[in-house]
């Protein structure tokens, strides 16, 4: 039997980057899935679902265009995927605005004096309050059910206080300590919380072709897939308020043991 077969698992940010190959990754693994994404990202979140469905027709596959800063939008999202599915078994809280959007080249160092008060807000909104409300929208039916996954998507350390970096590195700093705490205010409840992340610059759109031209330098996105399908895994139950870094996931090592030589609870 496939690893997740009759799991349920929500993806925001699915119509690219990380997030589409999670989200391919984890179909590959037998997972249903509801894959989200921002109203302008409708077209290419379509094409994903169309792709996954083109390897796995057996597979049922919701798409949700939604836009996380909003609260009705969140609660409406969790409720479309509870009428389509009957069941959520995991949340990836993937969607998230880099620096790319401050442009034009994250390379050539700003200061957050050359960020919009707007732009700020934005990219805090959807990186932390997008996160929150997702998670606030989910989390009553995942304590109910005694049971549930949740990660957060974050960055290294070092991003979080890189120069020029205000104020990308801050909101993942801020999903990273809000990790820790909702896993503690969730523990006995059966619903997990971690942080995965890369672990280096990733091959998405965030980091821009004149800025990293040569793209084999970069972490492909496909390395999210291993650890992101252990962490919403049964085998995963108990592992909660850590950090899990996919570079350092090698699939030669039993998962709970690499789990635990990656976790990192620096916070």
């Amino acid at each position: 039997m496939s690893p997740l077969a009759e799991k349920v698992i929500l993806v925001t940010g699915a119509a690219s980057g990380l997030g589409k190959a999670m989200a391919m990754g984890l179909a590959a693994a037998g997972a249903d899935l509801a894959i989200a994404a921002k109203p302008e990202s409708a077209r290419p979140l379509a094409l994903v679902r169309e792709a996954i469905l083109a390897q796995h027709p057996d597979r049922r596959v919701t798409c949700l265009v939604i836009d996380i800063v909003r609260e009705a939008d969140c609660e409406a999202g969790i409720a479309a995927s509870l009428q389509e599915h009957g069941r959520l078994d995991a949340l990836i809280n993937n969607a998230g605005v880099g620096m790319d959007s401050v442009g034009p080249n994250i390379s050539q160092r700003l200061t957050f004096l050359d960020v919009s008060v707007d732009k700020w807000r934005s990219i805090v909104d959807t990186n932390v309050n997008g996160t929150f409300l997702m998670t606030r929208a989910v989390a009553p039916y995942f304590v109910r059910r005694g049971r549930g996954r949740i990660i957060n998507l974050s960055t290294s350390f070092s991003t979080m206080v890189r120069q020029g970096f205000a104020p990308y590195g801050p909101s993942k700093a801020a999903v990273e300590t809000m990790t820790a705490i909702l896993a503690k205010d969730l523990e006995g409840t059966g619903v997990t919380v971690n942080a995965l992340l890369p672990g280096g610059p990733a091959d998405t759109n965030m980091i821009l072709a004149s800025d990293a031209p040569d793209r084999t330098k970069l972490i492909a996105p496909s390395i999210m897939v291993p650890p992101a399908i252990w962490l919403v895994s049964d085998a995963a139950s108990g592992f909660t308020g850590k950090r899990v870094i996919a570079k350092d996931w090698n699939p030669t090592v039993p998962a709970n043991e690499l789990a635990a030589a990656c976790a990192n609870a620096a916070w």
